[in-house]
């Protein structure tokens, strides 16, 4: 079993994200900001028992050996680093955006 936090920078990823949804299909129903909610974190949930059910980030595949994974819950992408018996979330980001930027912003503080 795995221990899986939340980086504050993926906390603030959530948040950005129910906002937007709470905006433009309010809380309620199949596609509300609650359901939306509910269904990235269970996919985080997910990680606990199988830590490795996510694929590997091609985005980074030169550090694919180091353990940076991606579980999809359309059309969202969450990144998650994995380590032993721990799995940090990083960053909770739409897949339609350019991710290798922003991933070398987030996690390597690249321009």
């Amino acid at each position: 079993m795995v221990r899986v936090t939340i980086s504050d920078e993926a906390e603030n990823d959530l948040f950005a994200i129910y906002q937007k949804r709470l905006a433009l299909r309010g809380p309620d129903g199949d596609d509300g900001a609650e359901s939306l909610l509910d269904s990235l974190l269970s996919a985080m949930n997910r990680v606990v028992d199988y830590p490795e059910c996510g694929p590997n980030v091609p985005e980074l595949h030169d550090l694919a050996e180091s353990g940076w994974r991606q579980i999809s819950v359309r059309p969202y992408r969450i990144i998650y680093f994995l380590s032993d018996d721990h799995a940090t979330v990083v960053m909770v980001e739409d897949s339609r955006r350019d991710l290798s930027s922003l991933l070398q912003r987030r996690l390597f503080g690249r321009p």
